[in-house]
């Protein structure tokens, strides 16, 4: 109950998104550019700051990414094992491959600042400056036979990635930020997380075919059940404890990121089929994440 909870005014604004959407004729170009704005300017800027105010001590942060690396390999393990779900259609497969280990990275800031404010959104980010080139680069491998996309190009565009890069880079110098840009930046981070939970729920797809339901159910539970148990593993068997073990628990336990049903348009791949995918997994996840969460708050 404790993790429902917590979460029932994200997923509320997630539930608001799709409404809005479907009743209110603000036209897909309100909802395309609502979303570059909170992907390009609201979370970079939520990121810099958090990262920008904190200390990073990395040689204690190295067991984060190991559990997170962990977590991400489970799923990126776990999703090979699919191939045979799809009887040999290849591009399906690979488009859908990605749903096992992405993540949603504007719910992860979400509910870790709310659990941890600042000090766990600057952990969330160091995480997910490091998860998202390996996140990507198994997606891209998989979608590679599709078409093309260069995976450096890709990460050295990636707002998140050079957000944190910056971050780290400011923490690292020992200065300190300008109150007035503090406030500048602390007001466009309020705003990336409601806005950016509205934009995922304006992008949920319930129409369309599933595919292969055993293919489906298998990715889901790969998903939201081992990748979060592997994390949990590996939190515990390398002794994270506080802000870095609920960030770990969290961070596996996300819902797949709307990212995968751009990637898979831009390579070819099955856009419609990853679109619903990824929205069941969203929706399933208002169930899954608050049970893990409960799980990582009494650990």
């Amino acid at each position: 109950m404790q993790g429902i909870v917590l979460l029932l005014p994200d997923f509320g604004l997630i539930l608001l998104g799709w409404a809005l959407y479907r009743l209110v004729d603000f036209g897909d170009k309100f909802w395309s550019g609502l979303e570059k704005l909170v992907y390009f300017v609201l979370f970079p800027a939520l990121l810099f700051k958090a990262l920008a105010s904190t200390r990073i001590d990395f040689a204690t942060a190295a067991p984060l990414f190991a559990s997170g690396a962990a977590a991400l390999g489970c799923g990126v393990l776990c999703g090979l094992f699919a191939a045979p779900l799809f009887k040999h259609n290849k591009t399906v497969f690979a488009s859908r491959f990605q749903c096992a280990f992405r993540f949603n990275s504007y719910l992860g800031l979400a509910v870790i600042g709310k659990l941890h404010g600042a000090p766990g959104i600057a952990a969330m980010g160091i995480l997910i400056g490091a998860m998202v080139p390996l996140a990507n680069l198994a997606s891209v491998w998989m979608l590679a036979r599709q078409g093309n996309l260069g995976l450096l190009r890709e990460m050295l565009r990636n707002p998140l990635i050079l957000a944190t890069l910056a971050g780290f880079a400011f923490s690292a110098s020992g200065l300190t930020l300008p109150a007035s840009a503090g406030q500048l930046l602390g007001r466009l981070g309020d705003a990336a997380v409601a806005l950016g939970l509205l934009a995922v729920g304006a992008a949920l797809k319930l129409r369309g075919t599933s595919g292969s339901h055993a293919a489906s159910c298998y990715l889901l539970a790969v998903k939201l059940l081992a990748v979060p148990a592997a994390g949990l593993l590996a939190a515990s068997s390398l002794g994270l404890s506080g802000v870095y073990f609920d960030t770990v628990i969290v961070f596996a336990a996300l819902p797949t990121a709307t990212s995968a049903y751009i990637l898979a348009v831009r390579m070819g791949g099955d856009g419609p089929g990853v679109a619903w995918l990824v929205s069941a997994n969203t929706l399933v996840a208002m169930l899954t994440l608050p049970l893990w969460l409960t799980i990582a708050l009494r650990y």
